[in-house]
């Protein structure tokens, strides 16, 4: 049956059938090639390089004007720290402790069957500084540093649920597998320093944040920009050292063996960012020996800064300590350090007058340590720090099973929360935005996630909207395809 079809076909292939296949086939080759070129290239083009390939390694590059900020450190309080009880008094709340509201705001629950009424905060405010920014009493020391923050009380964003909540604050959108924003920093800008990676994460010893490791993904970046978790205590990275000691020149003719050879096999593989990604990886690893074991060798400070940011005691030595270290990291060129706190602390839906204050506790005095050291250092200037969480929480009460109201909390908010900046190009001493009488919602200058981070790429002389990738045909920014504005209230 097979025979008549083939003849069939080859009597109807006319000379000008012939020529429109051949003439479809030079396209088809012509496109694979292209395609062959991209692929060699990377087929991805950076904003501010156009006609290349994107980067795929940590060399320093020029921003797109004059950056303010070097370096960030980025203090993550994952699981949501309430604004009300912190840096947004609400005296209504006080007036009108215990009234039902619910009905109300019964769209913007997350567990409405634990819902209760009104709840004034357990701690007290004052005025703190020269510029009288409100602070409540959980943050003693912080409160003394208020000069040198700028406090945002109008961020708002679009998920009440924490995982999407922090990807969004993370890589900008509420899905998982895209750059964070350590990695889109490290991908534009590079790092100062040959010898660390440009983005370093300090995890708590005690537990991965939600949403793990994803954190601090490259996501469609080439994955040199992936963020490298340093340990706090111990080796800060495992399986660095070589187990024998071997004599220094023996170490080098291997190493520029090794390179070489990696080196002849990525030509003879062009076009792939993951065997690049991985080259470069061991070579920093070897790079690494030394400057990882010193940047994390907090034995080289005095015994005052220890005791500044409250190493050697409890509850501040684990934060403490990674302060102290995030600040030796900047200090030697790594672009953005960032630190995270275990379990959701300030995921307060119970016993918030304790357990917030215990979160304070272990945070305020190493943060503001952090924020005096970088000043007697000479690097406030050229570091933004930024503090904040994923979203805040709600005016009304949150009461545990037994319905016991001493030991209430408070359940999820979205539509309001409070983060700040001190350092390069921010105006210290300001409080910029503000919430409705409940501090339920931001109401006046209100601040998008997208906002926030365009605010920080400029502060590092990055325009959000050249800053991009293409991926599947599409120009992938940290800010997305909505509008972002630059918070220039905050900036000096």
């Amino acid at each position: 049956m097979s025979e008549p079809k083939q003849r069939t076909a080859t009597q109807s292939l006319t000379r000008r059938n012939l020529f429109q296949r051949v003439s479809s086939g030079l396209c088809g080759a012509a496109l694979t090639y292209l395609l062959g070129q991209d692929a060699a290239r990377g087929s991805k083009l950076l904003a501010f390089d156009d006609a290349g390939a994107p980067p795929s390694d940590v060399k320093p590059r020029q921003p797109h004007f004059e950056p303010q900020a070097k370096s960030v450190i980025h203090l993550f309080m994952n699981g949501g720290p309430s604004q009300m009880d912190l840096f947004d008094p609400k005296p209504f709340l006080d007036e009108h402790h215990g009234q039902t509201y619910f009905d109300k705001i019964a769209g913007e629950v997350e567990n409405p069957q634990s819902a209760g009424a009104l709840m004034r905060s357990p701690f007290k405010f004052a005025q703190h500084g020269q510029c009288g920014m409100w602070v409540s009493e959980a943050l003693p020391h912080l409160a003394r540093q208020v000069d040198d923050i700028a406090l945002i009380r109008s961020m708002h964003t679009t998920n009440l649920t924490h995982e999407p909540a922090i990807y969004l604050i993370q890589s900008g959108k509420m899905s998982p597998s895209r750059p964070t924003l350590g990695a889109w920093v490290a991908y534009g800008l590079g790092s100062e320093c040959a010898n660390l990676p440009a983005y370093v994460v300090l995890d708590d010893p005690l537990g991965l944040p939600i949403n793990g490791v994803e954190n601090w993904q490259a996501g469609f970046l080439p994955p040199t920009f992936q963020g490298t978790r340093f340990r706090s205590t111990g080796s800060p990275v495992l399986n660095l050292r070589a187990e024998v000691d071997r004599p220094a020149d023996v170490v080098r003719v291997e190493r520029e063996l090794l390179s070489r050879l990696d080196q002849r096999h990525l030509r003879q593989r062009p076009g792939q960012p993951i065997l690049e990604a991985r080259i470069a990886s061991y070579e920093l690893a070897a790079r690494m020996q030394l400057a990882a074991s010193d940047a994390l060798d907090i034995t080289q400070e005095s015994p005052a800064i220890q005791e500044m940011y409250g190493i050697g005691r409890e509850p501040t030595d684990s934060y403490g300590r990674r302060c102290l270290i995030a600040r030796r990291l900047v200090e030697r060129g790594v672009r953005f350090v960032q630190l995270y706190i275990n379990a959701q602390i300030w995921d307060n839906h119970t016993a918030l007058a304790t357990d917030m204050k215990k979160a304070c506790e272990r945070t305020d005095q190493p943060i503001a340590a952090l924020l005096r050291d970088l000043k007697q250092r000479g690097l406030f200037d050229s570091t933004l720090v930024v503090w904040g969480g994923e979203f805040g929480r709600l005016p009304i009460a949150q009461l545990p099973p037994d319905k016991d109201e001493r030991k209430a909390g408070r359940d999820h908010n979205k539509n309001a929360f409070c983060t700040w900046m001190a350092g390069a190009g921010i105006k210290g001493g300001t409080t910029y935005g503000a919430t409705d009488e409940l501090g339920l919602a931001a109401v006046e200058n209100r601040v998008s996630v997208a906002d926030w981070h365009a605010t920080i790429l400029h502060l590092l002389g990055l325009r959000h909207d050249q800053l991009f990738i293409l991926e599947n045909g599409l120009r992938e920014r940290l800010t997305g395809v909505l509008e972002a504005h630059i918070v220039k209230g905050i900036l000096a």
